[in-house]
């Protein structure tokens, strides 16, 4: 089984983002193959929620994650408007596949109109 952690970094402060909602979700049914229709939102489930700490990491979404599609949902709107900033992003996804084997380190680089992510360790 696999673990499933993220981190936050707000780049334009050049700090750890904290208090940000994350919801972690499974795709139930698998991947849709190119071309196919697309699948509906009804498909996914919650499967665990986190809010990033003082240092932006939200460590213990998933300890036994079996392999599938997930996603990982940041509500960062409302962290730019705690902070009276402005952003095109109120929410930001991340979607990714999971071997159900190894460690899945997903971070997020944010700032108020561009976004990166990576698989870190």
């Amino acid at each position: 089984m696999s673990t499933i952690s993220t981190h936050v970094l707000d780049t334009v402060l050049g700090k750890p983002a904290s208090d940000i909602s994350v919801r972690l979700e499974k795709l139930q049914g698998g991947w849709v193959p190119e071309g196919a229709e697309r699948v509906e939102d009804t498909n996914w489930i919650q499967i665990a929620t986190g809010v990033t700490d003082a240092n932006g990491r939200c460590s213990d979404l998933k300890h036994d994650a079996a392999a599938g599609v997930y996603r990982l949902r940041f509500e960062t709107g409302a962290y730019f408007r705690r902070a009276g900033r402005t952003s095109i992003y109120p929410e930001l996804t991340i979607t990714f596949t999971c071997s159900g084997e190894a460690h899945y380190h997903l971070p997020l680089l944010l700032s108020d109109n561009s976004y990166t992510t990576y698989r870190g360790s």
